[in-house]
Formats: C-alpha cells, sequence, structure tokens
C-alpha cells in the first residue's frame, strides 16, 4: 500500500444511525434508560486545557467496559478504559446527518467541549473496496453536506474531510471522469461548513507512505485548502507521530503554511511491514494506541493529536475481522495492551 496502487488506506464509516441511536448520544435511549450515567465512569471528560474534545458515554468502547465490568472482568475493563477515556471522531452517517450532527454538538457543547466530526460520504468513496459506498451523486452530497452544518448550527464542531477522497485522485484509483466533480464537491463542502461560526476544518491529505507532498499540494489547492483551516494526515493509518509530522511540515510549506492535524489513534507501534503488503492495513497485528488526543502538541503547525480512527472498529473483513466500521473487541484489547 505505502507509496503504491497495491493497496489502499481503509477509513471506517460509523455505523448508519437511526433517531434512536442519535438520541443515545445525549445519553438518553428511546425507553428511557440513562445510557449516558451507566458508562459514564468509562468516559469522563479529559483535562479541557489539554483536550478539548468530547468524549462520547455512549460510545462502543465504554458499552464494552460496561460489559466487561458487569461480568466481572476488571483486568479487560482497565485496558478498554484507555480507549474509552478518550476523545474518538464521530463519524457522520448517510441517513440522518442532520440529526446527527446536532446530537453530537449539542452532547459536546453540554459538557464544555468540542465536538469531532468526520464526513466520509462522497460519491465513489473507496474505490470499491471495504468501505465503497457513498452519496449517489453530487447533488445528493451538497445536500448531504448542508444539513451536516445544519445541524452544526453555532456549536463548537472539528470536522475531518473526507478521508481518503483526495488521495484517491491522485494515485488514479478514482476513475478521471469522476475527478472535476470531487475537487467541486470538496471545494463545496469546505465553503458550505465554514458558514458555521465555531466550526474547524481539516480536508484530508492522506498519510507520509502514500505520495509525496509535491503530488499533493496541487490537488489539496484544487480542493479548497485555502478556506479550510488546514488539512489531516494518517487517519486511520500506523505511521509514528514524528513520521507524520515531518511529511505535514513538507506539505504546509507547500500551501501556504496551513497547519495540520495527526491521526495517532493506532500509531504506537508503527506500520506493519510483515505478510501482504496490499492488506498490511487491514486489522494489522501487534499495533498499538498512540499518543493521547491533546492539542497541546509542542509545535505550532501541528494544531492536535486526535484519534480520528475509532480504536478498536475492524478495518474490514481481513485476518479475522467483522465488517469495516463493527466493534472487534479482540483488536481493541490487542492495541490497548500493547500501549506504551
Amino acid at each position: 500500500m505505502y507509496g503504491s496502487n497495491s493497496g489502499r488506506n481503509l477509513r471506517v464509516t460509523a455505523c448508519a444511525a437511526t433517531a434512536g441511536a442519535v438520541l443515545l448520544v445525549a445519553g438518553c435511549s428511546s425507553d428511557g434508560e440513562d445510557k449516558g450515567e451507566k458508562n459514564a465512569a468509562a468516559s469522563s471528560q479529559q483535562p479541557k486545557a489539554t483536550d478539548p474534545y468530547w468524549v462520547n458515554p455512549d460510545g462502543n468502547a465504554a458499552k464494552q467496559v460496561a460489559e466487561y465490568t458487569k461480568d466481572g472482568d476488571d483486568k479487560n475493563a482497565e485496558l478498554i478504559k484507555k480507549i474509552s477515556s478518550q476523545p474518538v471522531g464521530e463519524w457522520i452517517g448517510p441517513d440522518n446527518p442532520e440529526a446527527e450532527a446536532r446530537g453530537y454538538t449539542e452532547a459536546a457543547t453540554k459538557a464544555d467541549r468540542d465536538a469531532l466530526l468526520v464526513l466520509y460520504n462522497v460519491p465513489h468513496r473507496d474505490c470499491g473496496q471495504f468501505s465503497k459506498g457513498g452519496a449517489a451523486d453530487g447533488d445528493a452530497y451538497r445536500e448531504w453536506v448542508d444539513k451536516v452544518a445544519k445541524g452544526i448550527g453555532d456549536r463548537r464542531a472539528t470536522v475531518v474531510l473526507e478521508p481518503d477522497a483526495l488521495l484517491h485522485l491522485v494515485d488514479g484509483c478514482t476513475p478521471e471522469e469522476f475527478h472535476e466533480e470531487r475537487y467541486d464537491l470538496l471545494k463545496g463542502a469546505v465553503e458550505r461548513l465554514k458558514q458555521q461560526p465555531a466550526t474547524t476544518v481539516y480536508l484530508d491529505a492522506g498519510n507520509a507512505g502514500w505520495q509525496s507532498p509535491d503530488s499533493l499540494f496541487e490537488p489539496l489547492q484544487w480542493a479548497g485548502i485555502d478556506k479550510a483551516d488546514g488539512f489531516s494526515v494518517n487517519v486511520s493509518n500506523f505511521f509514528p507521530t514524528e513520521v507524520s509530522q515531518e511529511f505535514g511540515k513538507k506539505l504546509s510549506a507547500k500551501v501556504g503554511n496551513k497547519p495540520f492535524v495527526i491521526d495517532t489513534s493506532r500509531n504506537g507501534n508503527g506500520p506493519y511491514t510483515a505478510g501482504d503488503p496490499s492488506e498490511n492495513w487491514c486489522n494489522p497485528p501487534g499495533r498499538a494506541l498512540g499518543e493521547p488526543p491533546t492539542t497541546k502538541t509542542g509545535d505550532p503547525l501541528v494544531k492536535a493529536y486526535l484519534w480520528v480512527k475509532r480504536p478498536g472498529e475492524s478495518d474490514g473483513d481481513c485476518k479475522g475481522g467483522p465488517k469495516a466500521g463493527d466493534w472487534y473487541p479482540q483488536y481493541a484489547l490487542e492495541l490497548a495492551r500493547n500501549a506504551k
């Protein structure tokens, strides 16, 4: 995968949410049970000064902690708390974008924190691989983004925009006939989201092993990086933070010194290099949680370390894992167990 067309970085979508699922974000289920209180011990908020992002008390990791605790498995519960206690990206689903965005941002605001949202619904997504799909066409995508923006309103939110979408234009994975439209959609999404007064937008720019900054800076410009707050790197990938930082700085210098964020969710042991190179990105063994999310990175160009990919959710039905985006408890435990 890294630097070639033989494999792709997977970006998992959040499970499609129903209206009831959005209610769970605020801590209540449709039957009145207070899910947030039940899982609160596993997911209290981090100190705002160093980590201003919201921890979802009803995330998959928090639910897993509750299940292990109920079963008396305190050892594994403590391991998964390494995940449940940190803020992770909320991937907006295709069906109820306005309600989901409103639910997440309202819950974050109530906790005096910022929501971290991921938009991953561009047409012809993921080149037909494990996370294939996306909006039916350009008009459907524009409508979807508009609903997300309306759901965010004037509340504080950081949006990571369309992981892989730009890179799949650069590497030729996405057919040429869709390139012009995708650049237009990405640029339009940046502009629409930035109409919201408290929304920060990072346009995804891949990772240190896929393409060079020289091949990326013009596509980033065509996709509207000038209107965005910056770009994201290493989403759902495993490159060490210092490698991603060097890559990001080289790219930043070519796009007006724009700042960037780094996904550190699973990069504690770096990339997996054994086995089939075309699948060493998919549920690779021996990986570890990386640096906890924080805005105190020690570098003014690196705005935050974020857990954009939700640790413990599968990359796809490979190496014994469930379908992309499903909770994978064995993998979550391994990531936590290997964390430094």
